[in-house]
């Protein structure tokens, strides 16, 4: 097979890998076993398709390859087959499920499995990982790298989580509409942290884990497929989207930290930003505002703006007075000391940062020392200032973001000992 064949192979099995497995836990109701016969099912196309072609509809053609599998499977173990038997009609009885999307080739049954590995019987750290096994399609040992934690410890936790999805007997479904607008927000929370992580790596080497980024919005674009009239849901997508599309700049030559301030704007992508600017305005369409839909047009602004000078930053302030009204909490009261900074002068942004200094929630967070060492020193109270930086540099987390720090804090003290 060629490499450009291979490409494609490998990018038909990405794209189809979550489809295939929603549909075998809605058909079978055992992750386990659903795993275990889509892999066999990969295996197989990577025996056949190089010397038979790819079939006309590959993701029907791994379906039906893997239901043989399972069928036969079940066949050689009568006991396993009667337990999952009767778990199904159990479940079945408490949780009749509804008909799920049918567009496409095949039943696309991905939504059910979106909710059960955000379920909130599991635990946070486990959803991540669970979306990133079962929808994305990671191996175990790409999802710890994803976490940094070692394959062993991640493959304890997915297991955990599986098994807790087997005793609680979890259902595989998607929520009825009166239980929807409360389960929605763990699954879009669950990718907005993927893409979290992704944007500003908590450690190593990176500043960002594009891999992560880019899961986390392809997974939000299904998402968006599946649900085109959850305006949270739009909005999510429009914030990764307006957010990554600055990705290239973020970084300099050598994978330095590029501030918002410094970064060439001709790299942006723009036709990310193209497709990320509409769904802000469906986002925000019809209804009061959700947190994605506001932070996204933040973004936007951000985004629309021709240099660092000319951001609208009324607008910001104003869309973080609306946010802090949807979600109030800490982080969003710093982000809006740095806007208020930016409209009002360095002296009004501290004033507001300074209120925050006992919040429990801003401890270890070391964007909060930094937002005021960067204050401080355009105010010229230089000790005060490298103080605060060196407090940034104890939380820092990425080799990046400690070498930034490092080097403002150098060319402060340069400055406070300067001729």
């Amino acid at each position: 097979m060629s490499e450009q064949a291979s490409s494609s192979v490998e990018s038909i099995f990405r794209e189809e890998h979550g489809r295939l497995l929603a549909s075998l836990v809605r058909r079978f109701g055992d992750l386990d076993l659903a795993e275990e016969v889509a892999a066999e099912a990969i295996e197989a196309a990577l025996t056949h398709w190089p010397v038979d072609g790819v079939p006309h509809k590959p993701g029907a053609w791994l379906l039906t390859t893997a239901r043989r599998k399972a069928v036969d499977r079940l066949r050689r173990d009568q006991a396993y087959a009667a337990r999952l038997a009767i778990l199904q009609v159990e479940a079945d009885r408490a949780d009749p499920a509804p008909p799920a999307d049918r567009g496409g080739d095949l039943p696309d049954d991905r939504l059910q499995l979106f909710f059960t590995c955000a379920h909130p019987a599991l635990p946070a750290e486990d959803r991540g990982a669970l979306t990133l096994r079962c929808l994305a399609g990671l191996t175990t040992p790409e999802v710890a790298r994803a976490y940094l934690v070692p394959p062993a410890t991640m493959a304890q936790r997915i297991v955990r989580a599986k098994k807790k999805i087997r005793e609680a007997r979890i259902p595989f479904r998607v929520p009825g509409a009166d239980e929807l607008p409360e389960r929605l927000p763990g699954v879009l929370q669950v990718l907005y942290s993927i893409f979290t992580e992704g944007y500003a790596a908590s450690s190593g080497p990176e500043l960002q884990r594009l891999d992560l980024a880019e899961e986390a919005i392809r997974l939000a674009r299904i998402l968006h497929r599946l649900l085109p009239g959850e305006r949270e849901v739009t909005g999510l997508l429009a914030l990764l989207l307006l957010t990554h599309a600055r990705r290239a700049a973020r970084t300099g030559m050598y994978g330095e930290l590029m501030l918002l301030a410094d970064q060439d704007r001709s790299r942006w992508d723009r036709a990310m930003i193209a497709e990320g600017e509409p769904l802000v305005v469906a986002a925000l369409s019809g209804g009061p505002p959700g947190r994605y839909g506001v932070q996204a047009a933040i973004a936007a602004l951000h985004d629309e703006a021709a240099d660092f000078a000319s951001t609208d930053w009324p607008q910001i302030v104003a869309l973080y007075d609306v946010l802090l009204t949807i979600m109030p909490s800490p982080v969003v009261e710093l982000n809006r000391a740095a806007a208020v900074a930016m409209r009002d002068g360095p002296a009004a942004g501290l004033a507001l940062l300074d209120e925050l200094a006992g919040e429990p929630k801003l401890r270890g967070y070391h964007l909060y020392p930094l937002a005021r060492a960067d204050l401080l020193e355009r105010l010229g109270r230089t000790e005060e200032a490298a103080t605060a930086y060196r407090e940034a540099l104890e939380l820092a987390g990425s080799e990046p973001d400690r070498a930034h720090l490092r080097d403002r804090l150098v060319a402060l003290e340069g400055k406070d000992h300067g001729p």
